[in-house]
């Protein structure tokens, strides 16, 4: 498989686009056209996991966290970064990373994290803004449906747990085709009205391309009319944290001790408790205080996440239970989840997990 195709793949559940402004996913070292038959999946890209990928005869390193997050102005081999991307390239094995944009897409690292803790009904934290489009496009009225069902099938009209959602008016169009042209309707050179419909329906901007493509080879009009508006609506399938419940409440030490055996956390850290039981949980993997704000204002009875300062912790007094199970621990079951996603694509692809331990925090 080429490694962009195995790109592509990945793409599907997380856009690039989806990416924060700081970050660097996708492929971080090798030519999207190499071929690459063997893959080791990990949080983190270390000396340890790239000796790890030589020996297993690995050519592809899959990490969530990228192992080049700025520019690179020389690569001598004085850090440990440099000397990674040294001996990759020595060694032919492309590295590709999938961080924020795995983040923040509904079904990612939060979605299996919150799976992980047993909650249900969940609905991102803080949905997106900016991320949706609105389509105005019309056409005869005989061919509503199709241009309708074509717009669908490339990933438009989806609201929430809606699919196939659209506004429609019929009314009555104009044009006069040139000479040159070659219409559907009408005669060239002759001002010409047709009883058309009017087909309003959204769509992700990462799917642009894809939906205009699909209506233009729908549409039967040689020229084809169509407005792109952008939206600010909030886009329910992709943002920061996940919010959920537990389906049945639980007292705050079972609540700690259900967390701490999930994850695998040596202990983890919280704020004073309270005696209310614990049924509404707010999380977000990795380090995701930035979003406390956002679960008190969703009604979270705790918040799970990693990398708590102490004041954080001081802000929260009587709000919610705040709870630091760690940055791996919290993201550890990225890799697993990365697996999968080959695996639902059925793709024939080699993947393995990778054995080393890349958590740097140790407990004494």
């Amino acid at each position: 498989m080429l490694l962009r195709e195995l790109m592509d793949v990945f793409e599907e559940v997380a856009p690039l686009s989806l990416q924060e402004s700081y970050d660097n996913s996708g492929i971080q070292l090798g030519n999207p056209d190499q071929e690459v038959t063997r893959g080791l999946v990990c949080l983190e890209v270390t000396p340890g996991v790239l000796r790890e990928a030589i020996d297993k005869k690995c050519d592809l390193i899959i990490s969530h966290h990228p192992l080049i997050f700025e520019g690179m102005k020389r690569i001598t081999g004085k850090t440990a970064r440099e000397q990674i991307v040294m001996e990759a390239i020595r060694h032919n094995v492309a590295i590709m990373s999938l961080h924020t944009n795995l983040d923040n897409v509904k079904g990612g690292v939060n979605s299996r994290l919150a799976t992980r803790l047993g909650l249900e009904r969940l609905k991102i934290l803080r949905p997106a803004k900016g991320l949706l489009k609105k389509l105005v496009t019309f056409c005869p009225g005989n061919y509503a449906e199709i241009v309708r069902a074509a717009l669908f099938k490339a990933g438009a009209g989806q609201i929430g747990d809606y699919d196939c959602c659209s506004y429609n008016l019929e009314g009555k169009g104009s044009f006069r085709a040139g000479e040159s042209s070659n219409p559907f309707v009408g005669n060239p050179k002759e001002l010409h009205y047709e009883e058309e419909t009017r087909i309003e329906t959204i769509f992700p901007v990462y799917l642009q391309p894809d939906v205009l493509s699909a209506m233009k080879a729908a549409h039967p009009y040689e020229e084809v009319a169509y407005d792109v508006y952008p939206l600010d609506n909030e886009f329910e399938m992709a943002g920061s944290g996940m919010i959920g419940a537990l389906k049945t409440p639980m007292g705050t030490d079972d609540f700690l001790a259900m967390v701490k055996k999930e994850l695998g956390a040596a202990f983890v850290r919280h704020s004073p408790p309270d005696d209310e039981p614990i049924q509404v949980v707010a999380l977000c993997g990795g380090s995701g205080a930035f979003l406390l704000p956002d679960a008190i204002q969703a009604g979270a009875q705790a918040f799970v996440t990693g990398d708590v300062k102490y004041h954080q912790f001081l802000d929260v007094a009587g709000k919610l239970l705040l709870v630091d199970a760690g940055h791996y621990e919290t993201e550890q079951h990225t890799k697993e989840l990365l697996v999968d996603i080959i695996k639902e694509k059925m793709i024939n692809f080699a993947l393995l997990i990778s054995d080393t331990n890349t958590n740097p925090v140790r407990f004494f």
